[in-house]
C-alpha cells in the first residue's frame, strides 16, 4: 500500500524527495476532488493532508479522520510548523504506520 499526500505545493514538493507521490491543492475545491480520487484508489493505505489544506474542509476531515480505515487519514503540520499543543510530524508518521523519520 501507498502513502500520498495533499497539502501545499511545498509540502508536495517536500515529500515528493523522499519518493511519496502527492497532489498541490490550494482551495476547497480542489482538496475534495483530490480526496475523492485518492479515495476511490485501490492502492493507497494512507494519505496525509496539511493541516493548513485540511482548515479548507474541517468537517470533512473530521468526518474522516474519525470513520475512514482504508487508507487511513492523518492530519500532519503545515508550513507554520507545529502547535504547540501537537505531535511533530515524526510523531504522526510514527503513530499511523510505524516508520520513524
Amino acid at each position: 500500500m501507498k502513502v500520498y499526500v495533499i497539502g501545499n505545493p511545498q509540502a508536495v514538493l517536500g515529500f515528493s524527495l523522499v519518493g511519496i507521490s502527492g497532489r498541490a491543492a490550494t482551495s476547497a475545491a480542489e482538496v475534495n476532488e483530490a480526496l475523492d480520487d485518492v479515495l476511490a484508489a485501490k492502492d493507497v493505505g494512507v494519505v496525509l493532508v496539511t493541516e493548513d489544506v485540511a482548515r479548507l474542509i474541517v468537517s470533512r476531515m473530521d468526518n474522516l479522520k474519525l470513520h475512514s480505515t482504508v487508507p487511513l487519514i492523518v492530519e500532519v503540520p503545515g508550513p507554520e510548523g507545529v502547535r504547540s499543543d501537537q505531535p511533530t510530524l515524526a510523531e504522526v508518521v510514527r503513530r499511523a504506520i510505524g516508520i520513524r523519520i
